[in-house]
């Protein structure tokens, strides 16, 4: 059976359910194997589908995205803070750099892992601080 263009290819047991799978996934993917492309895809499909997606599927899809822009703001801002700190030739500038990067960017993506796992339970789940409330 051909898919349809709002058919992601996973059987849903909730409205919205595959669409909130391919959401979460596409914030990993972000993360760890194309960043840029996969967040320019979950930008995309929240702008297509903010209005109209049920409301698990909106949901995740609105977090996912906002999240990611929160990620990259956190890595961007305190980087770079971290840098004019402390220059790029002393050596601890690079220690907290890599350490604040691998903390941000591990939680990051342990939170992606829990936000995916409920998405494919069909539940709503929101990040810890910085995920945008229930509607």
């Amino acid at each position: 059976m051909p898919l349809s263009e709002d058919n992601f290819g996973i059987a849903e047991e909730k409205a919205g359910q595959a669409l909130a799978v391919l959401a979460e996934s596409l914030f990993l993917i972000n993360l760890m194997l194309l960043p840029g492309i996969a967040f320019a895809i979950l930008a995309g499909l929240w702008l297509k589908h903010r209005a109209s997606a049920p409301p698990l599927a909106r949901q995740h899809l609105r977090q996912a995205t906002l999240v990611s822009l929160w990620g990259g703001a956190l890595i961007v801002v305190f980087g770079g803070g971290i840098i004019l700190a402390g220059g790029l030739d002393a050596a601890w500038t690079w220690v907290a750099l890599i350490l604040y990067f691998t903390c941000i960017h591990s939680t990051l993506i342990l939170f992606g892992m829990f936000a995916l796992i409920k998405a494919m339970a069909g539940q709503r789940w929101r990040f810890p601080l910085i995920g945008p409330r229930f509607e």
